[in-house]
């Protein structure tokens, strides 16, 4: 997922998402340690997902760039220019 897609985001769908790739490690990980990972690649791209996805939390919390707010009667800056 590119990192402008995730700042779409909400703050609970960014954390289930980082709970989502975590599991995914764990199992990557397992198969690793069996030497059956096809691709070792994918360990390295789930742990920069993970490293974006925590970078955007805390860009939150410093109040540096706010994350999407998810309410139904507004309108994204996206929609406003379409």
């Amino acid at each position: 997922m590119k990192k402008e897609q995730m700042r779409e985001l909400t703050k609970d769908e960014l954390l289930q998402r980082q709970s989502e790739i975590e599991q995914e490690m764990f199992s990557l990980r397992m198969q690793k340690s069996s030497k059956e990972l096809d691709n070792p690649l994918k360990l390295r791209v789930l742990r920069r997902e993970i490293a974006r996805i925590n970078t955007i939390l805390r860009e939150d919390e410093k109040k540096i760039r706010p994350l999407a707010k998810k309410d139904e009667g507004t309108v994204s800056p996206k929609e406003k220019q379409e």
